[in-house]
């Protein structure tokens, strides 16, 4: 969050763990501690090495990194008598400090820590307190090191952009000039650089990070990306059809392979949902090995990882391969003797819709919710059959169109229908019916790390209903799932 918030103001940063700390090089400007789920009197309490950092570079420590610039330093950092968790006002600031500069008194802040700051070592001065700790902020005499114990990234400190901007703008002096459009540019330049007159294959979800990728690399090498889109019969009803008609109407070399029967015959009767995903990203291998054959001279595998997938795959206890197996193509760059190249590695996923409005791509890609990997193969809960697919492909199809219709498509991060493995009691007409019940999903959120139900109106939830249950022939029970995440997950598999 604290990286998303310092990117909002097009300043570009990176995380790293503390103990994969690299070197720092002549174009890093400031560093940021931030906060842990530690305490810094626990046994393996993190400890970065800041040798090159502190007082040499800007250095900005939050909530946890507060605590240790003051616990290690000489300082004496406590348990809380009552844990710090919410909202609270800073009663005193000091104004001329750069930190926060143009920041106003009694300005809400946001707390989050079972310890406290009860000393402070030397040359550590308090600058800002709320009524229940002092040293709600400080600023070391004679270097470039403050320490917050609140957290500015998150919105309910309603001044915490103004505080970051003041360290990353102000202290750190970072030009703000990392928008979009810059990334296009210096991409396209390096990608170009990169690949020369190289092959270049990619596999094609549909989604938006795999096509915002596609076109970078179109617009640095044109034709030589091939584009190979696969239908496993797990998209959406006639989304094939519509995403290729898209993708060669713009001008993208793709080839578009019809494995439908081929996925649904392997899948058939499965209701594991790890064996699903395995069956999937097997075939999908196979399907894409065997079509990418055809392609001659290639020597670069295109992937759609982005940035949460990186971070992801380095724990702070070691290297470890979490990065989403369908961002990446298995093991196909070492046994076809590829290299791979990743244009989106650095950005989020609202940053990569961002870079795809700065190329250009209509909104029907980029403004697509997000879809998952396996697709309705997990929305589609107990075994797998041909005859449950299409009931749930119907189902959803209305879903989405009326959300589409009813101008409520934008306002939903993600939605769909789960068919679930369970019939229930209906009446319809003058007969007893035993039929499938499904579940709407809708929910809002930014990156999909934390996300709420959506508040869809009655009126609307009620004639989906409706009409599901007057047009799908095996569906007499419609719910809503009204769960958020955390505790629950967006998607039921």
């Amino acid at each position: 969050m604290i990286a998303r918030r310092i990117r909002e103001l097009n300043v570009y940063c990176e995380i790293h763990p503390f103990n994969h700390f690299p070197a720092p090089e002549k174009d890093v400007k400031g560093v940021i501690l931030s906060g842990s789920p530690a305490s810094v009197r626990d046994k393996d309490a993190p400890v970065p090495d800041l040798s090159g950092i502190k007082g040499v570079l800007p250095l900005l420590g939050v909530c946890y990194g507060a605590q240790h610039l003051v616990h290690n330093f000489g300082g004496e950092v406590q348990p809380s008598k009552n844990r710090e968790y919410g909202r609270a006002n800073l009663v005193f600031v000091n104004h001329d400090d750069l930190l926060f500069k143009g920041v106003t008194s009694g300005t809400q802040v946001w707390m989050s820590h079972a310890d406290t700051i009860t000393s402070l070592p030397e040359q550590y001065e308090v600058t800002g307190s709320t009524s229940d700790v002092r040293a709600g902020a400080y600023k070391i005499k004679g270097e470039e090191t403050w320490g917050i114990q609140f957290h500015p990234e998150v919105y309910h400190t309603t001044e915490g952009s103004v505080m970051l901007r003041n360290f990353v703008a102000g202290i750190c002096k970072c030009k703000q000039n990392w928008t979009p459009g810059s990334f296009v540019d210096s991409t396209v330049q390096m990608l170009k650089q990169q690949l020369g007159n190289d092959k270049v294959i990619l596999g094609l979800s549909g989604g938006v990070d795999s096509s915002v990728a596609a076109f970078l690399l179109h617009k640095a090498i044109g034709r030589n990306l091939t584009c190979i889109f696969v239908d496993n019969g797990l998209l959406r009803k006639n989304e094939f059809s519509k995403v290729m008609e898209s993708y060669l109407g713009l001008g993208l070399n793709v080839t578009g392979v019809d494995a439908s029967e081929r996925f649904l015959g392997e899948l058939e009767g499965e209701s594991d949902p790890e064996m699903k995903r395995k069956i999937i990203g097997r075939v999908f291998i196979e399907v894409f090995e065997k079509e990418a054959h055809k392609v001659k001279d290639v020597k670069w595998l295109a992937q759609g990882t982005i940035y949460p997938d990186v971070i992801e795959s380095v724990s702070v206890k070691g290297p470890s391969a979490t990065i989403k197996s369908h961002h990446n193509v298995g093991g196909l760059p070492d046994k076809m003797h590829l290299r791979v190249v990743e244009p989106l590695r650095l950005l989020f996923k609202d940053e990569v819709r961002k870079v795809g409005f700065a190329l250009g791509l209509p909104e029907y890609i980029l403004k697509r919710h997000p879809f998952p990997g396996p697709g309705l193969a997990i929305r589609l809960l107990g075994p797998i059959s041909r005859e449950n697919l299409n009931i749930l492909k119907e189902a959803d199809e209305i879903f989405i169109e009326a959300l589409r219709n009813s101008g409520l498509y934008d306002t939903v991060w993600q939605a769909g229908v789960i068919l679930l493995p369970v019939r229930s009691v209906g009446v319809m007409g003058d007969e007893r019916t035993y039929e499938n019940a499904v579940v709407l999903r809708a929910v809002s959120s930014t990156d999909g790390m934390t996300a709420d139900w959506s508040h869809l109106p009655y009126e609307f939830l009620g004639a989906v209903s409706n009409e599901i249950i007057n047009k799908v022939k095996g569906i007499n029970r419609v719910v809503y799932d009204i769960s958020s995440k955390p505790p629950s997950t967006i998607e039921w598999e």
